[in-house]
């Protein structure tokens, strides 16, 4: 069923499936909407859970935020989510890429039944000094280009020019939300990692280079109790790559008291 939520004065959808006591909160990745997470949400049902599937701001039907969003800003919405939906027991979590820094950053302050984190961001990628000599030459290439051109005209070619260096998910980001990635895609949640309390379970692709397989091991370290489950030749994508795997092992976990 598909539902709606104000937040920050925008138009936050989700879809609400299922009638079962337990709930689980699934959250996409960058560049997806909550139909990508749709072969999870039906092993999610079978094992007899309420599925609350996101689509965040700027994606699917829900609306871009008006400003820079971070980490936080997209983890106060699914605060404000899950305690709008009164749940009498804390909901299990689900975060796949992107959606495993917001995952990361709930569980680490909020009450969670269990955490699953699937191929998930939220380890700051270590950088070369070629990647820091780009970032400084912008920066001052940004500088020129807002005494020149004034702030707006600025940013409107500042904008194509981030989007023709970019990844593919930048380039074929709005403005907005190119600067919402710049922001979340350098924000570290190691600190985090202790803190988080719940039962986690780290599914990943051994041969994902967008959120590498070092992530997740760290992730295994730092999160105590923490069990990883790894698939061979899988991606970034695991539970699209081995849907058959993927599902056994999560409905284990889901089902196991």
């Amino acid at each position: 069923m598909d539902k709606e939520i104000i937040f920050d004065e925008r138009r936050f959808h989700f879809t609400d499936n299922g009638d079962g006591t337990a709930t689980i909160v699934l959250m996409h990745g960058w560049g997806c909407d909550h139909s990508t997470l749709a072969s999870v949400e039906r092993t999610a049902l079978a094992c007899g859970y309420r599925v609350i599937n996101v689509d965040f701001p700027g994606f699917g039907q829900s609306e871009e935020p008006e400003e820079v969003w971070g980490v936080e800003q997209y983890t106060r919405l699914i605060e404000h989510l899950i305690d709008s939906l009164s749940l009498k027991t804390p909901p299990v979590l689900l975060g796949h890429s992107f959606g495993g820094r917001v995952g990361i950053l709930y569980s680490s302050r909020n009450p969670v039944e269990k955490l699953i984190l699937v191929d998930a961001a939220g380890i700051k990628p270590k950088r070369t000094f070629r990647y820091y000599w780009k970032i400084y030459t912008f920066k001052i290439l940004k500088r020129l280009m807002y005494l020149i051109f004034g702030h707006d005209e600025a940013e409107r070619r500042l904008d194509k020019r981030r989007a023709k260096a970019g990844s593919s998910d930048y380039a074929g980001a709005s403005p907005m939300m190119r600067r919402i990635l710049s922001k979340v895609v350098n924000e570290d949640l190691s600190d985090r990692l202790p803190m988080i309390k719940a039962p986690t379970l780290l599914i990943w692709g051994e041969n994902d280079t967008a959120t590498p397989i070092s992530d997740a091991r760290k992730m295994e370290k730092h999160i105590p109790g923490a069990a990883l489950v790894s698939f061979a030749g899988c991606g970034h994508y695991s539970f699209l790559d081995n849907p058959g795997q993927f599902a056994a092992v999560l409905r284990s976990f889901l089902t196991a008291k």
